[in-house]
């Protein structure tokens, strides 16, 4: 059967290599499918520009960040400051109670 049995087996078929424009649907149909109706698409290609970011670019993205995180610090202090009056006033609560128990 087969000499060398280390040799990977060679496939039998041929993959078909579909083009993306033809990927089982109509002749009328232009739109890809991640693509909404009204998006304006035009068939063409798209170019996407990537340069280095300088420094106020930089200065922007740090702000940026800068200004998340304080939010993120304001969220957690206002959450604080709303629980503990309540953890307080149940501590009072429970030292209340306790000490009106034991009379």
């Amino acid at each position: 059967m087969v000499d060398n049995s280390r040799e990977p087996e060679r496939p039998r078929v041929e993959p078909e290599i579909i083009p993306p424009d033809r990927a089982g649907r109509g002749p009328g149909w232009h739109q890809p499918a991640w693509r909404s109706p009204g998006s304006g698409f035009s068939g063409g290609t798209q170019r996407i520009y990537v340069t280095r970011v300088g420094p106020v670019g930089i200065g922007i993205m740090m702000l940026v960040f800068g200004v998340l995180l304080g939010v993120l610090f304001l969220t957690i202090i206002g959450a604080v400051l709303i629980w503990l009056p309540l953890v307080v006033l149940a501590a009072v609560i429970a030292a209340v109670y306790r000490i009106w128990r034991s009379l």
